[in-house]
């Protein structure tokens, strides 16, 4: 357990003192945040949670990737802390919501390609099939069974990288909800923040993940596509985009299930893999579902 007490103490022997009390921060159902505020400058304290990394959480490469963010101007500012935990400059903003997301697809496309060819190389890997596996080892070690959907998100990730096929592994995100898509005050800057899930993977991932996430409709699609590769995407990046929106709701019905059984948070994590299982089902059943498949690698 990080205690914040403990975390504090340390980071105010660089960053000075502590004025007023830590404002816990809403929304995660993974980590505990804090706002806090040190000689009259303002951070966010991430703590993280407890068997974080059974979750395909890498903290190294967290910090990694919030630090290249940073200099790319996408991302808040990243300081020096220690045992996993993260400091970062408290943004003035708010999440994006509703229509916003689809409406930034123009920018949210630029911000992701920046990050895409950075070059930043990040110690772990981040493939939705070898995750499922991973997650399927702890739910078993732990006594519990899976549920019934779990056979078919383990098939649709084995079908859906057949289909994409292999692209050279990026920097990503993996983790594109309007929660961790802010627009600050002021200049409107559009940060880019939660970079715990990140690893090198497969860039068209987090456009299908920021897509699906968003309720992205076929013209907020075209202008994400035609934005990220400078022109007309073509049928197969068309296809590929729908391949990876499916294939981000198996990850978090996946991911439902394992937090089911490593979290203590009050939240209904059953419920939330029910949701995105259902989803997949009728995705899958879609017949548009087999053309993407036979398109993708056009």
């Amino acid at each position: 357990m990080h205690d914040l007490d403990v975390v504090l103490e340390r980071l105010q022997d660089r960053l000075g003192p502590l004025e007023g009390d830590p404002q816990p921060l809403s929304g995660g159902i993974t980590n505990r945040n804090f706002r806090v505020r040190l000689d009259g400058s303002e951070y966010v304290v991430r703590l993280p949670g407890e068997q974080s990394s059974l979750l395909g959480i890498d903290r190294t490469a967290e910090r990694l990737a919030s630090e290249a963010a940073a200099r790319l101007g996408i991302g808040p500012q990243v300081f020096p802390a220690a045992n996993g935990c993260l400091v970062t400059a408290f943004i003035e903003g708010r999440p994006v919501a509703g229509r916003e997301p689809a409406e930034l697809a123009t920018e949210l496309a630029a911000a992701l390609r920046s990050f895409h060819e950075s070059g930043v190389e990040l110690p772990v890997r981040f493939a939705v099939g070898e995750l499922l596996q991973q997650y399927a080892r702890t739910v078993g070690e732990r006594g519990r069974a899976l549920p019934d959907g779990y056979a078919l998100a383990v098939s649709v990730a084995a079908r859906v990288g057949a289909a994409v096929g292999n692209v050279e592994a990026r920097p990503c995100h993996d983790d594109l909800l309007a929660a961790n898509i802010i627009r600050s005050r002021g200049a409107g800057r559009l940060m880019i923040v939660d970079w715990e899930y990140a690893g090198m993977g497969d860039p068209r991932f987090d456009l299908g993940n920021l897509a699906v996430n968003n309720d992205f409709g076929d013209a907020d699609e075209e202008r994400l596509l035609s934005a990220y590769y400078g022109g007309d995407p073509g049928d197969a990046r068309r296809s590929a985009l729908k391949l990876m929106r499916v294939l981000s709701d198996a990850r978090e019905a996946a991911w439902g299930v394992v937090q089911g059984v490593l979290s203590e948070l009050d939240f209904d994590f059953d419920d939330y893999a029910r949701e995105h299982f259902e989803r997949l089902r009728a995705a899958v059943a879609d017949p548009d579902f087999e053309e993407w498949l036979a398109g993708a690698g056009g």
